[in-house]
C-alpha cells in the first residue's frame, strides 16, 4: 500500500541530493580551477517481502544517488600578471601538502607565506617535485616559473612545482576548497604545460546550473504533489472500510 510513497521519497532524497551539489556548483562560480559536480543516478529494485495470501509481488523500482562526477572540462584562462598565479594547459594538478597527506588542485593562486613558503589561498603548502615544500629566499627577486612548473629566480633554481596526471580523473574525490583526494598513482606530467601570471577560471556554467537548479525543484515539488494525492487516496480509503466494517 505504502510502495509508492516509498518511491517518491527516494526520489526526493536523490532530488534533494542533486541540489545540494548544484548548489556547491553555484556558490563556487568565481573559484579558481574549480570543476563542477553532476550526480549520476541508477535504478534501485527492491523486492517487497512476500505478503500474506499472494503467491508474487511486483518489485519496486527506486532511485539511487549512485555517485556523482566531475566535468572535466578546462575553465578559461585569464591573465592576471600576478607573479605568482599559475594556471595549467592540459590535464594536469598541483600537488598541495595538508594535514591529511598530499591533495591535488587545480587552483594556482598561490602566495609566500611569512616563512617564504609558497602556499595556496587557504594556506596549504604547495609541493615541489619531490613530495616536499617550496621555499623562496626572501631576497629573491625576478621569481620566474617555467612550462614545466621549475622556479628560478635571481639567486638561482629554487624548486620544481609537483605537476600530475591521472589516467581516470574521476577517481579524485572532491575535499572542498578545490583540493582532490584519491588513492590512484599520480604519473609525472607529460600533457600539461603550467602558465606563469595566469589563472584557470571555473569551469560552471551559471545558466546551466540555474536551469538545473530549476527543473530539481520543480521535480521535487512534483514529487511532493504525488505523495500527498497518495496520502489522501490511502486515508480516504480506510475511512471508508472502517465505516463499512
Amino acid at each position: 500500500m505504502e510502495n509508492s510513497i516509498f518511491v517518491g521519497l527516494s526520489r526526493q532524497i536523490a532530488l534533494r541530493e542533486q541540489m545540494d551539489i548544484i548548489s556547491n556548483n553555484v556558490a563556487n562560480m568565481s573559484t579558481p580551477g574549480y570543476r563542477s559536480q553532476n550526480m549520476v543516478f541508477t535504478e534501485f529494485i527492491d523486492k517487497p517481502s512476500r505478503a500474506p495470501d499472494t503467491e508474487t509481488n511486483d518489485p519496486l523500482s527506486m532511485v539511487l544517488d549512485y555517485g556523482h562526477y566531475q566535468v572535466t572540462a578546462p575553465g578559461s584562462i585569464r591573465q592576471t600578471g600576478n607573479t605568482l598565479d599559475v594556471a595549467m594547459e592540459g590535464p594536469g594538478y598541483f600537488g598541495i601538502q595538508t594535514p591529511d597527506g598530499v591533495m591535488y588542485t587545480r587552483a594556482g593562486n598561490f602566495q609566500m607565506n611569512v616563512n617564504g613558503e609558497l602556499v595556496t589561498g587557504t594556506g596549504n603548502l604547495v609541493a615541489d617535485a619531490g613530495g616536499g615544500t617550496i621555499t623562496i629566499p626572501q631576497e629573491a627577486t625576478d621569481i620566474k616559473i617555467t612550462k614545466n612548473g621549475s622556479i628560478t629566480t635571481s639567486e638561482g633554481e629554487v624548486a620544481q612545482l609537483m605537476v600530475v596526471e591521472f589516467e581516470n580523473v574521476q577517481e579524485l574525490e572532491a575535499m572542498g576548497n578545490g583540493l582532490y583526494k584519491t588513492d590512484a598513482a599520480a604519473n609525472p606530467a607529460e600533457q600539461t604545460r603550467v602558465l606563469q601570471g595566469m589563472l584557470e577560471d571555473s569551469n560552471v556554467n551559471s545558466v546551466l546550473e540555474m536551469t538545473r537548479m530549476i527543473d530539481v525543484l520543480r521535480a521535487y515539488q512534483t514529487t511532493q504533489r504525488m505523495m500527498q494525492g497518495e496520502h489522501e487516496r490511502q486515508r480516504t480509503m480506510i475511512q471508508r472500510l472502517s465505516r463499512s466494517n
